[in-house]
């Protein structure tokens, strides 16, 4: 999963430019919210484009499409299903995730849904325990903050402290079964101490990484979300202490003066394998 997910309008022909040399793990190309109505089409053929013939590299690039409910949906997802990720906003049920999946039709393309309504928090548990039967390209939840604030009356506060309750519910239902959350994007990108401190929140919940608005808060978020040095030589040390034949039969030993189980070794391969991932 992506440590950092950069939002960019379909119609900023110069920002999917900028967007192929940043350091973003993935760019999110929208037609949702950052494109007025008019700009619709326009945006679609921007997208269009630069799905053919920009060279993005390692990041894997998304499209956000219109809800579900909206008459550019189906012609949306057609264009989505030729990316790597199909972002959907404002899934709020079991049935909305079949309608998702059925929109792209056999394509390989992975699927994204953006948890922003009430409703879609009451469901989450649900959601995720159906996704392998009726969206098996479900691969992550994306938590909208700014839509829940809206339809919940909750206030977007320093710190989150309000909206945390709801991120653990979707957590903890994602988990479960196998699935991983993007954390919501952070409206004020040039406050990036309290943007940092942000990130730092959302990786210590079990977020997989952010989305992001702007450029500037790409490098905090790959530092939050991706594994520390510190975090890479522990998981070295568990593999190699469970790799002397003399633990071999053993579910705990003790490093350091601290005592491992056997559990802990699965979750330094997986410091491991994501480290190998970003290069760290």
């Amino acid at each position: 999963m992506p440590r950092s997910a950069l939002f960019m309008p379909g119609t900023n022909t110069r920002a999917i430019e900028k967007a192929q040399s940043l350091a973003c793990d993935a760019v999110i190309l929208d037609l949702e919210d950052s494109v007025a109505p008019a700009q619709k089409a326009a945006a679609r053929l921007s997208i269009s484009t630069a799905l053919r013939e920009a060279d993005f590299g390692h990041r894997r690039v998304a499209v956000r499409t219109n809800g579900l409910e909206t008459s550019a949906f189906a012609e949306d997802a057609a264009l989505a299903a030729q990316a790597s990720i199909m972002v959907v906003p404002k899934v709020s049920s079991v049935a909305d995730l079949a309608a998702c999946q059925q929109a792209l039709d056999g394509s390989a393309t992975a699927l994204w849904v953006m948890v922003e309504t009430p409703l879609a928090v009451l469901n989450i548990k649900d959601m995720a325990a159906q996704a392998a039967t009726v969206a098996p390209s479900l691969e992550a939840f994306v938590i909208g903050a700014n839509d829940l604030a809206k339809d919940s009356g909750m206030a977007q506060v320093e710190g989150r402290w309000n909206m945390l309750p709801l991120f653990t519910q979707v957590v903890v239902a994602a988990r479960a079964y196998g699935l991983e959350v993007m954390d919501s994007v952070s409206n004020n990108f040039r406050d990036l101490p309290r943007f940092a401190a942000e990130c730092a929140q959302g990786a210590a919940l079990g977020l997989a990484g952010k989305t992001l608005i702007h450029p500037a808060q790409i490098d905090a978020a790959n530092a939050a979300f991706g594994p520390k040095e510190d975090e890479i030589a522990r998981a070295k040390a568990i593999i190699a202490a469970f790799d002397l034949p003399e633990h071999a039969d053993k579910g705990a030993i003790q490093i350091e003066g601290e005592m491992v189980e056997r559990l802990h070794l699965e979750g330094a391969r997986r410091i491991l394998a994501r480290a190998s991932v970003f290069g760290s």
